[in-house]
């Protein structure tokens, strides 16, 4: 039998609201428990129908960026994803996690839960990022070393990394940053005289890139959805 939890936190791993949001919610009596009112300290399980008036759920989708799009702020003739989200799947309100520069791909994650932004890009929160990287030269192990130790750029020794090169392509590698520094991937490999010749960001957190294509997105739901919510302290 699944075990109750305390309805403030049955939400809270929703993304509907934080606990303390959660609260206060049930205690303005917009919070419904199988057709009754809930009180504070009301536990429940995923079997139990749960309403919640007086607030919009957030939304959380996993979406993959394709190289030439930019992230914010486009110049004029660009586009960037919130215009390409509302022209093609009429979503609007919502904004990227961060950001991808124009020659990169892969993995955004786009919301309009204002409390991931500031937790999931604080730095010292060290939320891992994960890239799959091709240079133009084979690698050396004196590159992967440096990489992962630390890479001097404009004063500036980066933090450790893990990396891992790919034994069928000796000009790849998949690296995993904690901090987001601008193009601090490829100023570390310029540092060390190699061209990034692709960039993809594979993973955010908990959150996998997965099988979607350019331009598609999926829905960020259930263990995927709570290991995200996760990364914000319980308020």
């Amino acid at each position: 039998m699944e075990t109750p939890i305390r309805l403030n936190k049955y939400l809270a791993d929703r993304g509907v609201a934080s606990r303390r949001e959660a609260d206060a919610l049930i205690e303005r009596g917009k919070v419904v428990v199988n057709g009754l009112p809930a009180t504070l300290g009301t536990k429940v399980t995923s079997t139990d129908t749960v309403t919640v008036s007086g607030i919009a759920p957030k939304t959380y989708l996993a979406y993959y960026k394709g190289r030439g799009i930019i992230t914010h702020s486009p110049a004029p003739g660009e586009v960037d994803i919130a215009t390409r989200l509302k022209q093609d799947f009429n979503l609007s309100g919502l904004s990227p996690l961060g950001r991808l520069d124009k020659d990169s791909e892969g993995l955004l994650i786009i919301t309009d839960d204002g409390r991931l932004t500031k937790h999931l890009l604080d730095p010292e929160r060290e939320t891992e990022k994960e890239y799959e990287v091709v240079v133009d030269k084979p690698l050396t192990t004196f590159f992967t070393k440096v990489m992962g130790s630390g890479v001097e750029i404009e004063g500036y020794r980066t933090k450790r990394a893990i990396i891992r090169s790919h034994p069928k392509n000796q000009k790849s590698f998949t690296i995993v940053l904690t901090e987001g520094k601008k193009h601090q991937i490829r100023r570390m490999c310029a540092a060390l005289g190699y061209q990034v010749q692709s960039l993809k960001r594979v993973r955010v957190g908990p959150i996998l890139l997965g099988d979607l294509k350019p331009n598609q997105y999926r829905k960020i739901s259930g263990k995927d959805l709570q290991s995200l919510l996760a990364l914000i302290p319980v308020a």
